[in-house]
């Protein structure tokens, strides 16, 4: 009776507002927090934080506000983030194993799928991690036929630079330098500066890369059912990782009509072995579709941003050509003119060490590292991590923590010299995030660095030509020059190539950039 009274005194609306208040109610106890859960902005119903921007700039604005560990709700997901180096430390390094796994990412999974190096968990990252230390090491850090390729590529380089006749946009060539050694790697070969195709492979990884930090294509992430459908930067990535998987697999293909087990050249045909020897295990993942997905992975981790970070260095040897001219007095000091640079000379060079360790540190390319998930119910400075739950590291705020940094915001190579001038690794330089899952490639990217920004600078001296425009780096360009202000040195901007020079010190060449 008193549910059929109910029922014919509600009109319409009083249905609709019934239904809301139920379903609030449903959203408001679901998405409750566990006691001791990090504090964090107030989420709004049925879409959490979704309109709170999650970029390294926001996330140290809401530290200052809720502490070095402190949530967020984006969609039906909770997500943590950790700042400051101490709370970082406890959580990669002291607490090494409680977050090791990746959250699924719909913008990312649907590419990846799970496999691979880089975003897959349990014993198929575990067999694939130790495939490509393996690899890495029997092709690469260890050995010095790597680093002759890194020289020879340096040549290439330098040569690149110096045919140029005019103002010119640096970013394509680094890119296509930086790419060449993942390329040996993983190809057996390095591709000309001029090839279209593989130049199109870069364009549109840069692409991809630039629009998945976008709002628009992160809200993929929060309905990826719905949106799946929709227009947005989402489906230009997509369709851009097609290409690039599509030409991989040629790749792969061409590799598998000559392949000879005895002969291994390169990370392909070491797969390929890998996966006669794991026939019988097939939780291990090595299948093509793996392959795909491993060579993308080291192609997304090995190129963009040792690129960046190189040129962040140009930017800097600009703003402070006193900085710019100790390193090359230390170049012709220790190496000279008449021979290209080696990795034996950085331990008698430490204060080119301690500038590219500051560039790193204040360049800061890879502020918010990738998420990581708790693989079990952990507690984290008092606070309860449930397990499952998603984790950010805000690296930015370890790289400027002003506890460990004496000038955390100033271009300071000191932050890496003893007091007598001799180099000094920080334990709070974690560019490469740090603990099980630190980045793969770090001995190769601090490899590449070493050699790529003693050469440049041994040929050539960086300057301005005029007073550089500010512009704000728009998705719409057609190029990317992620330069920061030359006056402030805060936030990224567009450095017209025009603006920049490659001037003559002694045997130097003069060039315009």
């Amino acid at each position: 009776m008193i549910l059929q009274f109910i029922y014919e005194s509600f009109d319409f609306k009083s249905w609709i507002i019934l239904c809301f208040v139920l379903l609030l109610l449903v959203d408001i106890i679901k998405y409750r927090n566990p006691s001791s859960f990090p504090p964090g902005p107030w989420p709004l119903p049925f879409l959490g934080n979704v309109f709170t921007e999650i970029d390294f700039r926001n996330v140290n604005k809401l530290a200052e506000v809720y502490g070095t560990i402190f949530s967020l709700r984006v969609g039906s997901e909770k997500m943590i983030i950790v700042s400051g180096y101490k709370m970082v430390k406890e959580a990669l390094i002291t607490q090494i194993d409680s977050f090791v796994d990746r959250p699924n990412v719909p913008l990312f999974h649907k590419v990846f799928k799970g496999i691979g190096t880089i975003l897959s968990n349990g014993y198929l990252w575990r067999m694939h991690r130790k495939f490509a230390v393996s690899h890495l090491r029997t092709f690469g850090e260890g050995k010095k036929s790597l680093e002759l390729r890194i020289q020879q590529e340096c040549v290439h380089l330098c040569n690149a630079f110096r045919a140029e006749k005019g103002p010119f946009n640096p970013m394509v060539t680094l890119n296509s330098a930086v790419s060449n050694i993942i390329s040996c790697l993983i190809f057996g070969q390095r591709f000309e500066y001029h090839d279209e195709c593989y130049q199109k492979i870069l364009r549109l990884d840069t692409e991809c890369i630039q629009l998945i930090g976008s709002p628009r294509a992160q809200l993929y992430n929060v309905c990826p059912r719905l949106l799946e459908y929709l227009p947005g930067p989402h489906q230009t990535i997509f369709s851009n990782y097609k290409q690039i998987t599509d030409f991989l697999r040629g790749e792969i293909i061409k590799h598998k009509e000559d392949w000879d087990p005895s002969n291994p050249r390169d990370l392909i045909d070491n797969y390929l072995t890998e996966m006669e020897k794991k026939k019988s295990d097939p939780e291990a993942g090595f299948n093509i579709e793996g392959l795909v997905v491993t060579c993308l992975d080291l192609i997304e981790a090995g190129t963009e941003t040792a690129t960046t970070t190189l040129r962040w260095g140009l930017l800097f040897m600009i703003k402070f050509p006193e900085i710019q001219e100790k390193v090359q007095e230390e170049i012709d000091r220790v190496i000279g003119q008449s021979r290209q640079p080696c990795l034996a000379d950085r331990v008698n060079m430490p204060y080119t060490e301690a500038v590219i360790h500051e560039i790193q540190r204040f360049g800061d390319v890879v502020p918010l590292g990738f998420p990581k998930k708790a693989v079990k119910d952990t507690t984290l400075r008092g606070y309860f991590i449930p397990k499952g739950t998603s984790i950010t590291i805000n690296l930015s705020s370890v790289l400027h923590d002003p506890n460990e940094w004496e000038t955390p915001d100033t271009f300071n190579p000191g932050h890496f010299l003893t007091e007598n001038g001799q180099f000094w690794k920080r334990d709070a330089f974690m560019p490469f995030s740090a603990g099980k899952r630190a980045c793969l490639g770090e001995q190769l990217a601090r490899q590449e660095l070493f050699l790529y920004f003693t050469s440049l600078l041994q040929q050539f001296t960086i300057s301005k030509l005029k007073e550089c425009h500010r512009l704000i780096v728009k998705q719409q360009l057609g190029y990317y020059v992620t330069y920061c202000d030359p006056k402030t040195m805060k936030g990224l901007f567009l450095l017209k190539p025009e603006t920049l020079s490659v001037q003559s010190t002694h045997s130097r060449d003069k060039l315009p950039f």
